[in-house]
């Protein structure tokens, strides 16, 4: 640590989607524990002005130097130079809290989610603390209020995830479709939405998706990886694991891509050691400060992706008791993926490090 009264905090990615949601994440915290921002990118991107919290701030090139002198780093760029970089910021003396897929499943690196397991950021070997996969993140907060009172035994999951997932070239595909399909009459027969997205010259091959997403939904999230399954799929369950601190976990999921641009939405089926009622898992995530409660189906009162957009918690909707499963709940959760998914949660793990500074 630099061991400064006020921490200095650096953002690897700051140009980048996630990175422009952390700056206005930025903007709205109405506490702020930090002196120096370091705005961290690629050389192409480096001299640019971006704004923290009413002050212009020059980005830097990603290089070793930038750095020394940094409390903390949080990393929101690919798999691969997160795995270059976050150990060079780390053997500078910052402690990195890393948003990529490359060190979740390592033994010596901590996935931490601040409403489940924020006890563990202080058991850092490596000096990096790593963010989970937006999908998985979304169900947490619910799932570990329910988890910590009743204790969670198995777990399955499907979700429906918004097109931002798989970044800006999901987001543009997505809108080149629905440009393509709209008042074609598409949909009256098989194969007319695939047509009238190929005669657009929008070509499948080309796809972040391997089917049309216009009108349509995708069961495949991430890259397969064999005997059926997605790497999505996979991280589900992997992760569930390791945040809860249950190895021998029971999970299965199924991932499906939607036509919705911002959001993640999850149908959970979850079982516990004890007896559990829709009331009290009314009181728990009424108590929580990080969930939001819309639970009258009768009264057409349940989230969904379009009301979640943009807010910080994670909204839970559609409980019910399980008819035919004993000591086991049903219900469905929207979390803004790019917000609480990936940044917020990033921020988070990093005010609470500059807490213990």
């Amino acid at each position: 640590m630099a061991g400064t009264s006020a921490p200095t905090l650096a953002l690897v990615g700051a140009t980048g989607a996630v990175g422009s949601v952390m700056l206005d994440i930025f903007a709205t915290r109405s506490t702020w524990p930090w002196g120096e921002v370091r705005l961290i990118a690629s050389p192409r991107s480096a001299g640019r002005q971006l704004t923290v919290r009413d002050s212009a701030v020059t980005v830097r090139a990603l290089a070793p130097e930038v750095f020394d002198g940094v409390d903390v780093a949080m990393f929101d760029v690919p798999d691969e130079v997160s795995a270059e970089w976050a150990p060079v910021a780390a053997a500078r003396g910052a402690v990195v809290v890393d948003n990529s897929g490359a060190f979740r499943m390592d033994d010596d690196v901590p996935l931490v989610v601040p409403e489940v397991n924020l006890d563990m950021i202080s058991s850092r070997p490596r000096g990096i603390i790593s963010n989970p996969n937006c999908t998985t993140l979304s169900m947490m907060a619910s799932l570990g209020a329910l988890h910590h009172r009743f204790g969670l035994r198995e777990l399955v999951v499907a979700s429906y995830q918004a097109v931002s997932g798989a970044g800006v070239a999901g987001v543009d595909r997505l809108g080149a479709e629905l440009a393509a399909v709209a008042g074609k009459g598409v949909g009256v027969r098989a194969g007319d939405v695939r047509e009238a997205v190929e005669a657009a010259g929008l070509s499948i091959a080309d796809s972040p998706f391997p089917a049309p997403l216009a009108l349509n939904v995708v069961p495949s999230a991430g890259s397969y990886k064999g005997d059926g399954w997605f790497s999505e799929e996979l991280k589900v369950r992997n992760e569930s694991r390791k945040i809860l601190g249950i190895p021998d976990l029971r999970v299965s999921a199924t991932c499906v891509r939607v036509p919705v641009v911002t959001t993640h939405s999850l149908a959970v089926h979850a079982t516990f050691a004890s007896p559990v009622t829709v009331a009290q898992a009314h009181e728990l995530f009424t108590a929580s400060p990080s969930v939001v409660l819309l639970d009258d189906p009768a009264a057409g009162v349940f989230p969904t992706p379009a009301d979640v957009v943009g807010d910080d918690p994670t909204y839970v909707g559609r409980i019910r008791q399980a008819l035919d499963f004993p000591n086991t709940l049903d219900f469905f959760v929207c979390g803004d993926n790019l917000r609480k998914g990936a940044a917020l949660n990033t921020y988070e793990i990093a005010e609470a490090l500059a807490a213990g500074l």
